[in-house]
């Protein structure tokens, strides 16, 4: 036998052998066909531009080629087959109009020889389903084809069907590790954000029950405004922190009758940060509403600010939220227009433009609305133009209770 002078075999090669191990079947395969040919020596090799390596062999012949084991690519028939993929058969080679004289069986001492090729279901080709012995053997070389193909495109097959499951694998584990590494990223940036924030606000509290001046006075109801501020540019980080790194924005499904009444108490909320006393709300909300009220309630407030900043100054801002059996449709309008090359990122993160004029706050309003919209199963879209101005509409479908818990 013309072994190779065992050539390092590239990591590629060495996963081809490994994926073959890994099927089970592979070991009956070869005893069914080395019964079928009669042959004593079966064997499913890796045929490439530059290696024919064994990755799976049965072997009662003596032949002493294992897992692993290499032959010189040009002296084997698998290399003709590579190169033009049909299977290849004789029972007798010493009595073969072609094979007779074929370096092949004379080097190896081969008389019955079957080899088909193996496919990837892309189409690639593998390498070969093959049987040999010394002695010679009578079979119907048409059937033993047929039977030889099928083994082969089963091993293609479940190639294809181990690849996949490898990568499922990979991809949950690396999924399982991304959601460990998320919420210890949230985790973190919640609290050593937050810590600094509770100690700023408790010594502001501290300092207002001291006796102060009138500036002094003035000076903390600005730092107690700025603390305010800047925890809600906190939990806008968190929830775009979230939203980003895969786990959605949160939100804790409950029927809470409650709901018209704190949607309102945000619209005053709003009117007095943003000294927009034109807000002209209708807040139809009969029944019980199975939501986050909380996220609802963070959702209009972006909505509305979003257009006190940016809508038309003279012109007023009409909320309407109405709900039905199926559910709810919450509309804010103002009387601004949004360009319409910028429509389509309204809803990304940061999409605000290096031209546009410097406002407060990161960019991030519209986003996390659009987050919550999603955690409810609902959807949040807008149309503008010059005739009628900014409409955002936010539907929630009627939520099963099911998915409340």
């Amino acid at each position: 036998m013309q072994q190779s002078a065992a050539a390092p075999l590239g990591a590629d090669i060495i996963q081809d052998i490994a994926e073959i191990g890994a099927i089970a079947a592979v070991p009956r395969i070869l005893e069914t066909v080395a019964h079928i040919t009669g042959s004593r020596f079966a064997a499913v090799a890796r045929v490439t531009d530059s290696h024919w390596v064994a990755c799976a062999t049965y072997d009662t012949l003596g032949f002493g080629l294992g897992v692993g084991g290499q032959l010189v690519l040009e002296s084997t028939i698998c290399n003709e087959i590579r190169q033009a993929p049909q299977p290849v058969i004789f029972g007798h080679a010493s009595e073969h109009p072609h094979y007779a004289s074929h370096h092949t069986p004379r080097l190896y001492g081969l008389e019955s020889y079957v080899s088909v090729p193996i496919f990837r279901p892309d189409g690639s080709f593998f390498g070969t389903l093959c049987a040999i012995d010394s002695a010679p053997a009578r079979f119907d070389e048409a059937q033993v084809v047929r039977s030889l193909e099928l083994f082969a495109e089963l091993i293609g097959n479940y190639l294809h069907t181990e690849q996949r499951l490898q990568q499922a694998v990979a991809d949950l584990s690396a999924a399982n590790e991304t959601a460990v590494l998320r919420d210890q990223f949230i985790a973190v940036l919640g609290h050593d954000l937050r810590s600094p924030l509770q100690a700023a606000s408790m010594a502001t509290e501290m300092l207002e029950l001291e006796p102060h001046t009138e500036r002094g006075g003035m000076l903390l109801t600005r730092v107690r405004d700025s603390i305010t501020r800047i925890d809600g540019l906190v939990e806008d980080v968190l929830d775009f922190a979230r939203g980003r790194l895969g786990g959605g924005i949160p939100v804790a499904l409950t029927y809470d009758a409650n709901v018209a009444a704190q949607l309102m108490q945000v619209v005053h909320e709003v009117a007095g940060a943003t000294g927009r006393n034109d807000i002209i709300a209708t807040i139809a909300v009969d029944a019980p509403l199975l939501c986050d009220a909380n996220r609802l309630s963070q959702l209009l407030a972006n909505l509305l600010t979003n257009a006190a900043v940016h809508g038309a100054a003279d012109q007023p801002i009409t909320l309407d939220i109405q709900t039905d059996a199926n559910g709810l449709v919450l509309q804010v309008h103002n009387g601004g227009v949004i360009a319409p090359d910028k429509l389509g990122k309204l809803f990304t993160p940061f999409s605000r433009e290096a031209g546009d004029q410097p406002r407060p706050g990161l960019g991030l309003g519209l986003y996390i609305a659009a987050e919550i919209a999603k955690a409810h199963n609902g959807t949040l879209s807008v149309e503008s133009d010059a005739a009628r101005g900014t409409r955002f509409v936010f539907a929630m479908p009627a939520i099963p209770l099911a998915l409340a818990g």
